[in-house]
């Protein structure tokens, strides 16, 4: 069997590449195995006593709950959750950090020209309900138009997409919930990647049409229509309305034309989800380096996720640009310890028991890998969810860990890409941001096709440089902005996950 991997000389614990079989002993420790463990799970390089600390990458991923013998495995049985330290080194690192921003010249990407002068990837008409209520409305309209083959006729037009959800009444008409909601309507509906929005309520809900129409004003009834089914006449009078509405505005939205634009007008946001051992060896820590050829363009590559980066928080800190900036990181990660304990749980409620099967033992490991996924150069940023991302190089945007939920906080924000990578698998998609999904080992490449973009599992098995898989990223990045689809827009995903994060009473 292939050699463990020792990701730090500090670490107590190595990672299998392959499965190993009861009876086996690994690192050659004189500890045979009790039993088989899979690719991806840890063995313990040294004797770690009850209490000890537990380290991988060099960093404090556990204690010891059992006394732990050099050549076990490591894992859930005898090692667990432990407070992580929090006294931080603000700024520590932002000299090094902004060496390592990469020297390259300027490319560009064909992409749609806006007339606020942002860039899209793709050309929809999107159809936004206010309210739950317009929701099975929207969703007819658009299975309806997508049948009649109108769309046909318009080769510059990349589909109709329908923005559902389950909330918009019964919740508090101000607060942060409903200051949620609203960024996120109004920032899908603005979104560089939609051409013409069509926004529809019931009529009596929470969330008013007239809100949205004071957005935009009169200066915007171009591109932004809205109606009510109790002003139109009911649910198949309004279905038809949407209907006609598109008809209309298709000819106008299809005179937009790619054009070469700036790499510097990018904003990718980098997601994980399905994680397993290998997530922070293969797909994330390349992830990185593509995330700081995009700020090296100029670009911005946005990592969210905050329950996903607790334990891990430090190493963004060390690169904070600013004492603000790690201010509002810091504050985030408060609101969330107290939000989990008031819900009855804790921030260890996070690895799933998919991720556990893949290797990952706790919260503070699966951060560290999550964390890769945002390269080495300085963090520039940390916005609210859903909030538009308006600074270039790496940010930060405070989500959930819950895979729909986090990247319509960072579409409505402003991504016009999404690359996600996973170790278990996923069948996530997004609109009207594409999403790109890198899988972690050749493995899960051969077990769902279909369903992934690009394989970054050769770089254990096949020895492939981090530094040129992350380039290899960079550039699907680049043609996925330029219009080459991805997998899951070839399978029609991305029409239900478009979830926005619900806080507050339901009333």
């Amino acid at each position: 069997m292939a050699r463990p991997l020792v990701l730090h000389p500090g670490d107590t614990v190595a990672v299998l590449t392959s499965r190993a079989a009861a009876g086996d002993d690994p690192l050659g420790l004189g500890t045979p195995l009790a039993g088989p463990v899979a690719a991806g799970h840890k063995i313990a390089r040294v004797t770690i006593p009850v209490g000890a600390p537990v380290l991988k990458f060099g960093q404090f991923i556990g204690a010891a709950s059992t006394h732990v013998a050099a050549g076990d495995h490591v894992h859930t049985h005898n090692c667990a959750f432990a407070n992580p330290d929090q006294d931080y080194a603000i700024g520590a690192d932002l000299r090094l950090a902004e060496a390592a921003v990469p020297k390259m010249a300027p490319l560009t990407f064909d992409g749609y020209l806006r007339a606020d002068g942002r860039v899209g990837t793709r050309n929809y008409v999107a159809l936004v309900a206010t309210v739950n209520c317009s929701a099975t409305v929207i969703r007819r309209a658009a299975a309806e138009i997508e049948a009649s083959g109108l769309l046909d006729a318009y080769a510059n037009v990349d589909g109709i997409v329908a923005l559902a959800h389950g909330t918009g009444c019964g919740m508090a008409s101000k607060g942060r919930g409903f200051d949620i909601l609203d960024r996120v309507l109004w920032g899908h509906a603005t979104h560089p990647n939609v051409g013409a929005t069509v926004f529809v309520g019931l009529g009596c809900e929470v969330m008013q049409i007239a809100r949205m129409q004071s957005h935009f004003g009169a200066d915007g009834t171009d591109r932004f229509h809205a109606l009510t089914i109790q002003e139109t006449g009911g649910t198949r009078a309004t279905i038809e309305a949407i209907k006609r509405h598109v008809e209309e505005i298709l000819p106008q939205v299809n005179r937009a034309r790619r054009t070469a634009q700036p790499m510097s007008c990018l904003r990718v946001a980098l997601q994980c989800g399905g994680s397993d051992g290998f997530s922070s060896i293969t797909a994330n820590p390349a992830l990185g380096v593509a995330s700081d050829l995009i700020v090296a363009q100029g670009g911005t590559a946005i990592l969210s996720e905050t329950p996903e980066i607790y334990g891990a928080e430090q190493l963004l800190l060390r690169r904070a640009a600013s004492d603000d900036v790690a201010r509002k990181l810091i504050g985030q990660i408060r609101w969330w310890e107290a939000y989990a304990a008031q819900n009855g749980g804790t921030m260890d409620n996070n690895p799933s028991p998919g991720n556990k099967q893949g290797g990952i033992t706790t919260i503070l490991e699966k951060s560290l890998g999550a964390a890769a996924k945002g390269g080495s150069t300085p963090l520039r940023a940390v916005y609210d969810y859903a909030e538009q991302v308006t600074a270039p190089g790496l940010v930060f945007m405070d989500t959930p860990g819950y895979d729909p939920v986090s990247a319509t906080g960072q579409i409505a924000g402003g991504a016009q890409i999404v690359v996600f990578t996973t170790g278990r698998g996923s069948a996530f998609g997004s609109k009207p941001a594409p999403t790109l999904k890198l899988a972690t080992s050749d493995q899960l490449f051969r077990q769902m096709p279909d369903d992934m973009d690009l394989n970054t599992g050769d770089i254990v098995s096949a020895g492939v440089s981090i530094p040129d898989k992350g380039a290899a990223i960079f550039d699907l990045i680049r043609a996925t902005a330029s219009g080459r689809t991805t997998r899951s827009e070839d399978l029609g995903l991305g029409d239900n996950e478009f979830v926005p994060w619900q806080i507050g009473a339901v009333m």
